[in-house]
């Protein structure tokens, strides 16, 4: 351990006491795929709403020898995302990466990685609103009994008005979606594009939201199916036709970005570490 840590921080920020309770929820959670379990949020050196539940499931779960990748809306470097890395690297020993397959903790803002995850990796996952009911009932004693219940009426309900006034389900992010056949559960702001790759996953998912202290999670190999009718089935976004322009991938998920010089719109990878691995595989030079 270098010096900076012996003198300035605990391992990891965190101290061992606020690990230890952390862990012990996110054993219940994992027990419990879906279910939502309260625990002591604690004091963070970021805003809450940026990232703390995330980040003490990060801290409490990292040790010697773990590999960090960090990313916010699929990027490596943005303001999040190179913050948290600069907390972890002064409070650990660890190492940080852009590259999913050298990592074994993947820390995440409203993506998942493209590559899919290994058994021994973990994805966790900074929840704004980890409580899938709040779009339907604003009392959290009634949500509560709703889910002990499996009473999820109001939620097919909205669904249903949807497709009446819509003509098709229009929730974009943050889709309901059930766990284990059980509990329905919110899989923060992912787009739908990577939801339907929490079925049956080899890695382990976990939820952390710090502002409103829950943390809920995915086991690996759970069942996870979106909510759907069956004359209007789950759809993703598509991107038929679209290729990114760096790397030439055409079954990613491609950000739509305005060029000010041209004033055309064009496309790219969201998940730049991908990107860059498909461009250095491809060799194509930008």
């Amino acid at each position: 351990m270098n010096q900076l840590v012996e003198q300035s921080y605990n391992y990891a920020f965190l101290d061992e006491g606020s690990k230890r309770e952390i862990r012990r929820a996110t054993l219940k959670a994992i027990a419990i795929p879906g279910y939502q379990v309260p625990f002591a949020s604690r004091e963070m050196p970021i805003g809450r709403g940026w990232g703390t539940g995330g980040l003490q499931l990060t801290l409490s779960l990292i040790g010697n020898g773990d590999c960090l990748k960090v990313i916010d809306q699929g990027h490596d470097d943005s303001v999040n995302a190179v913050s948290i890395k600069k907390l972890v690297e002064k409070c650990t020993d660890l190492t940080t990466t852009s590259n999913t397959e050298e990592a074994t903790v993947i820390q995440t803002r409203h993506r998942i990685p493209e590559k899919n995850l290994r058994a021994e990796q973990i994805l966790v996952f900074q929840v704004p609103m980890p409580e899938p009911l709040r779009r339907v009932e604003s009392k959290e004693k009634i949500t509560k009994r709703l889910h002990a219940e499996m009473d999820y009426s109001s939620m097919w309900l909205r669904l249903y008005e949807d497709i009446i006034k819509w003509g098709e389900i229009t929730i974009g992010a943050d889709y309901p979606s059930m766990a284990h056949d059980r509990y329905i559960f919110n899989p923060s702001p992912i787009p739908r594009f990577d939801l339907l790759k929490l079925h049956q996953a080899e890695g382990l998912y976990l939820f952390g939201a710090g502002r409103e202290k829950k943390i809920y999670a995915i086991p690996p190999f759970t069942n996870v199916t979106p909510l759907q009718f069956d004359d209007y089935p789950f759809q993703v976004e598509h991107f038929d036709g679209l290729s990114c322009r760096l790397c030439k991938s055409e079954d990613t998920f491609l950000d739509e970005i305005y060029d000010d010089i041209s004033g055309e719109i064009i496309y790219q990878c969201s998940d730049t570490g991908h990107c860059s691995t498909m461009q250095k595989e491809n060799g194509v030079l930008v």
